[in-house]
């Protein structure tokens, strides 16, 4: 007699899971795995949990082929909810269901204690089904994001932003046949909704201006096709808000042309919500914001502090003998390494994967920077140069 439950017989052997044993003693209550050789007791029903991998009354096989894994799966998942709709139909059979709960309230203690645990059983193994299932689902999702971010190249960090995070719940809380956003959709459709978010979000820090004041900061600064961008944003209280870049490489950037320029910037944002414009200080930038107050008397023109320290650290540089010839120094060094792919690959070796910062075309402290970098590894770099290497 065919089986597929607990303790099957010997009979007409149509279960699948038959193929997968080694007789011992010629029963079918001890059964040996044919991929891993564990001995199991508990006839069929046990070997194909084993099989499956369920960790169900017994441990996982470790030596299983994944189609066979993938198998027994479907069958003991199928087997489970065949077993949790069979308790639920008896549970419920009976005069509409409602009699038969009433009887079953009338039975002894402990006969109802049994069979509801019973069911419950059943339950639960359904549930350790499903998160076994839920576990592979899981994984091979994983797997598919992962190679995502690989084949795109794109920053493992992006996985820490809340807007990625927020993102995959949004498509779980969809659920299954979630049809993505199309090329046309995010190119145009979506895009076109993200500009009218900002600009919603720009008229709410304008009414913010015209209470409170702001400051208008603007940057230069070249991109890889030597263009000259010129930067304006906006500071409140409320936060930093980009406003516009300008492409300034055609433009002259004389003293009256950067003061047309802020100028424009001042009328577009309200002279009454400007409290004070900040630049660089060059000398063509601090003219024309004398221009600027000259024009608009309710506001100031502010030299960039951080500017202000660049200047003088550079003067420091060329006014300085002892610090020309340390930087100079400093620069060799760098130089010297950095143009040898050998040594840079020794200096990661002594100094444990840290690189040298080295001096760039912009005057932004990166001189003396170098410096601070070289004398935190001072002793690497020492033992770098004495070593045989």
């Amino acid at each position: 007699m065919a089986s597929s439950g607990r303790g099957s017989g010997v009979g007409l052997r149509t279960d699948p899971a038959w193929s997968h044993y080694i007789s011992i003693d010629g029963k079918t209550r001890n059964l040996k795995c044919k991929y891993c050789e564990k001995v199991l007791t508990g006839g069929i029903y046990r070997l194909k949990h084993h099989l499956a991998g369920t960790s169900k009354d017994v441990g996982a096989c470790i030596a299983v082929l994944e189609d066979v894994k993938k198998s027994m799966l479907g069958v003991v998942s199928l087997l489970q909810q065949n077993l949790v709709k069979k308790s639920i139909f008896i549970e419920f059979e009976g005069d509409g269901g409602m009699a038969e709960s009433e009887s079953a309230r009338k039975r002894p203690s402990e006969e109802r204690t049994d069979e509801s645990s019973n069911i419950f059983k059943r339950r639960n193994t359904q549930t350790t089904i499903n998160s076994i299932f839920k576990k592979t689902e899981r994984e091979d999702a994983c797997q598919e994001i992962a190679l995502f971010f690989y084949n795109n190249a794109i920053s493992f960090n992006v996985a820490n932003n809340e807007e990625f995070r927020r993102m995959l719940e949004l498509v779980a809380k969809h659920g299954a046949r979630f049809k993505p956003p199309s090329y046309h959709e995010i190119r145009v459709k979506y895009l076109k909704q993200q500009v009218e978010k900002t600009n919603m979000i720009l008229e709410e820090h304008k009414l913010f201006w015209k209470k409170n004041g702001c400051t208008i900061m603007t940057d230069g600064w070249t991109d890889r096709s030597r263009r000259t961008i010129l930067n304006f944003l906006v500071n409140s209280p409320r936060g930093t808000v980009f406003l516009k870049s300008i492409d300034a490489s055609d433009i002259c950037k004389t003293a009256n042309k950067i003061y047309k320029m802020m100028d424009d910037v001042v009328e577009e944002i309200g002279e009454d919500n400007v409290i004070q414009i900040v630049t660089d200080n060059a000398a063509n930038y601090k003219a024309a914001g004398d221009l600027l107050m000259q024009k608009r008397q309710k506001l100031y023109w502010t030299p960039c502090a951080a500017h202000c320290i660049d200047l003088m650290l550079e003067d420091f540089e060329k006014k300085i003998p002892l610090h020309h010839d340390t930087i100079g120094s400093g620069k060799k060094i760098t130089t010297y390494i950095y143009s040898r792919t050998s040594l840079i690959s020794l200096l990661h070796k002594f100094t444990k994967g840290k690189d040298l910062i080295r001096p760039a075309n912009t005057r932004f402290a990166t001189s003396y920077l170098t410096l601070g970098c070289l004398n935190e590894n001072k002793g690497p770099l020492i033992r770098m140069f004495t070593s045989n290497e």
